[in-house]
């Protein structure tokens, strides 16, 4: 089996965060704050080969990830997450690890959790959840599933996928709330930045 492509899906407007960027807003890091798409870029690469999907006029972000030994790709302008997912597995044979660009607690070490669990079943659709098992992201696809990935439509992202194949779907618990954690608006990061 094939090594998993990770997709970090950045291609959002961010527009309830009110005129600001999420995707530039500062995160902790080893070595420093660093904008948080640049920050989830490294944690992918450090768990495998990795696309990142962004939207059309997003010259901040290209910028963060210019130094990156990643793959930048452009969705279409508004036609939802849809259409980062079928850009990302565009030409594609590897099973995919779908990532969200916005959820800064996810690490490196989840993203190689869900990857080395999947060489132990191959059809099994893995997809991250809380520690109490509520459901979240990100979420692994076995590669028999990209010709459907690739015709999505709408801004409900893989959601239909989930559902019809929802006896093939295996919750792998994180720790905490990680697998939850969205922030998109300015309320969203100040709490997360006052938790201890």
């Amino acid at each position: 089996m094939s090594d998993p492509t990770i997709l970090l899906l950045a291609a959002g407007r961010a527009t309830r965060m009110r005129g600001a960027d999420k995707m530039l807003e500062p995160v902790p890091g080893p070595f420093g704050d660093q904008p948080l798409l640049q920050a989830m870029a490294r944690r992918c690469l450090r768990a495998g080969p990795t696309r990142v999907i962004l939207g059309p006029d997003q010259p901040e972000r290209a910028a963060l990830l210019a130094a990156l030994d990643v793959e930048v790709l452009e969705a279409p302008e508004g036609a939802g997450m849809a259409a980062s997912i079928v850009t990302g597995v565009a030409g594609l044979t590897t099973p995919v690890l779908v990532v969200l660009a916005d959820m800064p607690d996810v690490t490196a070490s989840d993203l190689h959790l869900l990857m080395a669990l999947s060489t132990h079943d191959p059809r099994a659709i893995l997809r991250a959840a809380s520690e109490d098992g509520a459901p979240g992201h990100p979420v692994l696809f076995p590669a028999d599933l990209l010709p459907e990935l690739g015709r999505l439509t709408g801004d409900t992202g893989a959601r239909e996928i989930l559902r019809r194949h929802g006896d093939r779907v295996h919750l792998v618990p994180l720790a905490g709330e990680r697998a939850l954690t969205d922030l998109d608006t300015p309320e969203d990061w100040a709490a997360w930045r006052a938790q201890p």
